[in-house]
């Protein structure tokens, strides 16, 4: 798989995309495909007109393409109109909206090339355990990152996320078993199957009550805050999934 990067930054230098784009490539191929057996290439390409616009496919010379946009949402984005999302992998990246939640622009890329490769099109469930009635059923959005989106390491020097392994989908426990990359210990206990460390916030549907929910870590100030941030942005692959008409 390939995923075309464009820099649409007016203060972000390539040379400094480049930097970054090594450190994601080697965390696809040394960290993330030994478990998953699968993986991409992120690599960066030229924009191909003044507006943001990937209605024609023309700036995915690859299999998806991912944005680095200044601002804060959609709509400061010179051009962008949601309709040009149908039917295309992609992802945006807002430095701006980095900034404000104190994150390094390096490990939102890294979260959404991690999610690109597991699910393009953003319309894969599994079902599974609801985090906090183990005894219910309900459907979890195939993300590879949400569950430890707190967590953080670096490579070369670039901070990059955490990501779930395949493990972390299955019903029950098992001895020894790792459900992340990282296996962070949180009160004497690793990520569980279906769970959420600090920091996170997942995305499930109940079909008992035919709506979805964004579960969070009980009294995680900054899960919270993480996601107001991120629903003022009204573009994301997983926002589009569970709010198609808006």
């Amino acid at each position: 798989m390939i995923i075309s990067l464009i820099n649409r930054s007016k203060t972000l230098p390539d040379a400094q995309v480049q930097d970054v784009i090594r450190a994601i490539n080697r965390q696809l191929k040394e960290d993330f495909e030994p478990y998953w057996s699968f993986g991409a290439t992120l690599r960066l390409e030229g924009p191909t007109g003044k507006r943001l616009s990937i209605q024609s496919n023309a700036d995915m010379r690859g299999d998806a393409v991912l944005y680095l946009v200044d601002g804060t949402n959609a709509l400061e984005a010179t051009g962008w109109h949601l309709a040009n999302l149908r039917d295309i992998p992609y992802g945006i990246v807002f430095l701006g909206l980095c900034e404000k939640m104190n994150e390094p622009w390096s490990i939102t890329l890294s979260h959404e090339a991690l999610e690109l490769v597991g699910d393009p099109m953003c319309n894969l469930l599994v079902e599974g355990n609801h985090p906090f009635d183990r005894r219910r059923r309900v459907f979890h959005l195939f993300e590879m990152c949400d569950a430890v989106q707190a967590e953080t390491y670096t490579i070369d020097g670039v901070a990059v996320s955490n990501f779930v392994l395949p493990s972390y989908f299955s019903l029950g426990e098992q001895e020894g078993r790792r459900n992340d990359f990282l296996g962070t210990v949180h009160n004497g206990k690793t990520l569980l199957s279906f769970g959420m460390n600090p920091g996170a916030y997942l995305n499930i549907y109940d079909p008992k009550t035919g709506k979805w929910s964004q579960p969070e870590p009980q009294d995680d100030s900054v899960a919270r805050a993480r996601k107001r941030q991120k629903a003022l942005v009204k573009a994301g692959r997983g926002y589009r999934r569970i709010h198609p008409g808006s």
